[in-house]
């Protein structure tokens, strides 16, 4: 009896020890399985687009390209005319450390190493050219976007709006000047004569001034900014060998404006802008920033001008006139001509330009015009005396 009490003891002892390991198992089968999955949230209803507009196209998450502040955003736009290829692509990893487009991280080097790695023809324009622009050298996203943009060429903005952003002196001469510069709007803006890159031409120029503003306006029909048609400058300059010294310097600037201006045809000071002026000196503040303004100031004289009859000065007394005296260009084409002093074959007069002929001939001992404006008149001025020296 005692005997088999001690079999039924340990019969539960085992029968214990089998329990506590089957219930230690289940404990950790427990432990090792995954929690049910929440249900999840319901998705926010989508805004719906207005009735008769199509819904927006949704916008990738913007690029991480660090401290931005003083380049602009560069963050993607919405409805952009241009888009970059590799953003296009959804790989952001081209550029930056992630693929991600939610989250691409940091740009994988400089922005212009980045960038001039594969447009390696805007790196050689860069470093091949004497001047270069500063932001092509520090950093392309001052002007461009690298994801997308409004513009082409992935532009912030179209010129000349984009570099006035920078140029606010360009812009107060162009935007206030009375008379505009339509190189500026027109075709490339600002690009019809810089390269934004870089040149070996001062002020960045694609060419030569002076090949840049001849080739601009060797064409017929181009009118000012009044409508008024503008020399075909290509054609004038080949006929006419007597060149007026800034332009046989090649020097546009000496008397023009590029940008924008408040005087007639851009110039650089004032000039009249009529056929007929009263005359007051101010008004030829152009010419006489190379002339002797006493030209037009002495009723007499034999050292200042060889137009002149005697010692009567004849410049005097075409021009300097209180109601309708002449201004220089009735007389003399500023640019070139076929005769010394640039004297005109014909003037252009009246709305539709018609060419009033001069009919000048220059003698050996002065000169005369045959039927223009007056009668034909002849005058005599012998050889002009040197002026007294000084003491």
């Amino acid at each position: 009896m005692f005997v088999r009490q001690n079999r039924l003891a340990a019969i539960a002892r085992r029968s214990s020890l089998v329990v506590a390991v089957i219930l230690v198992a289940a404990i950790s089968l427990a432990a090792e399985k995954p929690k049910k999955a929440l249900a999840p949230a319901k998705p926010a209803a989508k805004a719906q687009p207005a009735k008769g507009q199509p819904a927006a196209k949704p916008q990738p998450a913007a690029a991480s390209t660090g401290d931005t502040s003083k380049l602009g955003s560069n963050a993607p736009v919405t409805n952009p005319a241009w888009s970059h290829a590799p953003f296009e692509s959804g790989d952001c990893s081209i550029c930056h450390v992630n693929k991600d487009p939610k989250n691409p991280g940091k740009l994988t080097m400089p922005v212009e190493e980045l960038c001039l790695g594969c447009h390696d023809q805007i790196a050689d324009l860069v470093k091949g050219h004497s001047a270069k622009h500063k932001p092509a050298q520090e950093n392309c996203v001052y002007c461009h976007n690298a994801h997308n943009a409004p513009e082409k060429k992935l532009l912030k903005q179209k010129p000349p709006a984009l570099c006035y952003g920078c140029h606010d002196k360009i812009q107060a001469e162009a935007t206030k000047g009375k008379v505009k510069h339509d190189a500026l709007t027109m075709g490339e803006g600002c690009a019809n004569c810089h390269n934004a890159h870089g040149s070996d031409v001062e002020h960045l120029l694609i060419s030569l001034p002076y090949d840049l503003c001849v080739n601009c306006h060797s064409k017929d029909d181009i009118p000012d900014h009044d409508g008024k048609k503008l020399t075909n400058f290509g054609k004038l300059l080949a006929e006419n060998p007597v060149k007026h010294e800034p332009v046989a310097g090649k020097d546009c600037s000496a008397c023009h404006t590029p940008h924008g201006s408040n005087n007639f045809r851009l110039l650089k000071e004032e000039y009249p802008a009529k056929f007929y002026s009263p005359y007051d000196p101010k008004n030829y503040a152009l010419c006489y920033s190379c002339h002797n303004d006493q030209i037009l100031a002495q009723p007499k004289t034999t050292t200042l001008t060889g137009f002149r009859d005697g010692d009567r000065n004849l410049h005097y007394v075409h021009v300097n006139k209180k109601s309708s005296g002449r201004t220089c260009r009735a007389c003399h084409e500023v640019h070139a001509s076929k005769q010394p002093h640039q004297i005109r074959d014909a003037v252009p007069f009246g709305p539709s330009s018609w060419l009033l002929k001069v009919n000048y001939k220059q003698l050996s001992d002065g000169g005369q015009c045959e039927k223009t404006c007056h009668a034909t008149k002849r005058y005599i001025n012998g050889e002009a005396k040197a002026a007294p020296v000084k003491k």
